[in-house]
């Protein structure tokens, strides 16, 4: 690469050499490969347009599933039932005591740890 130097109207010295531009391609030696778009995933769900019938039909769900049904009252009571408790499936009873459902307005919040 040969650099010309190229006089200018008022800074003679430098003119030429802070306003050529070199394109941006292999054989110029500054070349610097343009980054492709990353993309980033989307972990979230909105739901605040589902419409209440969607609840209902959630909570109607918990009536076929018998851990449902005891885990929507063992979060619903103050006082635990020992015995309820220990009536869950294991992965149901494991998740239970290590406080990770909540229940919110009759529908069981199923809670991870934040990982970000």
């Amino acid at each position: 690469m040969t650099i010309v130097h190229k006089e200018g109207n008022i800074h003679k010295n430098s003119y030429g050499l802070s306003r050529w531009e070199l394109s941006n391609t292999p054989d110029n030696p500054a070349y610097v490969p343009l980054e492709e778009e990353t993309q980033i995933p989307i972990e979230g769900i909105s739901i605040t347009d589902i419409g209440t019938e969607f609840f209902e039909e959630v909570r109607e769900s918990y009536k076929q599933d018998k851990n449902c049904q005891m885990s929507t009252s063992l979060l619903d009571k103050a006082c635990k039932d020992t015995s309820l408790v220990n009536a869950l499936d294991e992965v149901w009873k494991n998740s239970y005591s290590e406080g990770i459902f909540h229940l919110f307005d009759g529908i069981i919040y199923h809670r991870t740890k934040h990982s970000c």
